[in-house]
């Protein structure tokens, strides 16, 4: 990785969301031209405190040069329109999203009906995952037009942005497209890490949620913190938590909260929970939309691995320990 040659600062912009830890953040940074890392969240207050935060450090939304985005989330692309109206910045994007965003509605809706289906869910449930998963791609390509993406980001490579060399990292599990982008910044090894190595928690497993691709989740989680081990940063500058330098610690610890993801979700199975959807709900004790993908996912993977068994039953997976 190249080094810029004077100490580059990273200024944090803090944006409001609905679910633990409360927040999600974006990061300008600075060498020879201002870089914007995600978008943030759209919604009260959020505009004025994006523009607040780059007047504290002397520009205006106008001056932002590039945009560099790790995936796809809603938090992390509220305000790329708002971004591309007031500046025009070179806009880069993992090349996952391009095929993802060029998705059939019907073609999603139809895959994601037979995976809740046999995840268990039934009636208006099973219509609402259907539809959340239909309108979550048509806001998102919304929010992050294509036609204006002027780089796409393939992991392993590197690129120029704005006068410093960025390694681009994918990490998939938590999103199927996520990057991780490692710079050094001075004297110091950063690593802009989107949703992943957050300090407080492991991210959730929702990797293409409950479309095609759910069974190759977990392995995808593991092989990018492989890929993140290898990285050894100085400091990690996360989309939710604070910026950190516990990286080695963060690692380690989703590694073992994914074994015991795994372990657990097993040892829940009895008569009463032998379904996907059974578990997910007693897990979450309430809406379980963002744990359903994790346990679809942690019940593929055991059947995968030959840890339990699923019997289908009218299209059912009903699963038992072997």
């Amino acid at each position: 990785m190249a080094q810029c040659e004077r100490v580059t600062p990273v200024h944090r912009i803090e944006f409001d969301v609905d679910w633990p830890p409360g927040h999600v953040a974006s990061f300008l940074v600075e060498c020879d031209e201002p870089t914007l890392v995600d978008a943030g969240m759209a919604g009260a207050g959020g505009e004025t405190r994006l523009r607040e935060t780059l007047a504290d450090a002397g520009h205006d939304l106008a001056d932002v040069e590039h945009l560099v985005l790790t995936h796809p989330h809603v938090d992390h692309i509220g305000y790329v329109n708002t971004v591309i109206e007031a500046a025009d910045p070179t806009l880069h994007v993992p090349a996952g999203v391009r095929d993802r965003f060029a998705r059939d509605p019907d073609d999603l809706g139809s895959a994601v009906r037979r995976t809740a289906r046999a995840a268990g869910l039934t009636g208006e449930d099973l219509d609402g995952a259907v539809d959340v998963a239909v309108e979550s791609l048509e806001r998102n390509r919304t929010l992050l037009p294509v036609e204006a993406v002027d780089v796409w980001i393939e992991g392993g490579a590197t690129y120029d942005v704005g006068g410093t060399t960025v390694e681009a990292v994918h990490t998939p599990g938590h999103q199927a497209d996520h990057c991780c982008f490692a710079v050094e910044l001075g004297d110091e090894r950063a690593l802009l890490a989107g949703d992943m190595a957050i300090e407080p928690f492991r991210p959730v497993v929702l990797h293409s949620g409950l479309d095609r691709g759910v069974e190759n989740a977990i392995d995808a989680f593991h092989d990018a913190l492989d890929r993140l081990a290898d990285l050894d940063p100085d400091r990690v500058y996360p989309g939710h938590g604070p910026v950190h330098t516990e990286f080695d610690r963060v690692i380690e610890r989703d590694r073992r909260s994914l074994d015991r993801l795994l372990d657990r979700t097993e040892a829940r199975l009895d008569d009463d929970h032998r379904t996907a959807a059974a578990i997910a709900d007693a897990r979450a004790g309430g809406d379980s939309t963002y744990v359903l993908p994790e346990v679809v996912a942690a019940l593929r993977h055991l059947d995968a691995h030959g840890r339990v068994e699923a019997d289908r039953v009218d299209g059912v997976a009903h699963y038992h320990a072997r």
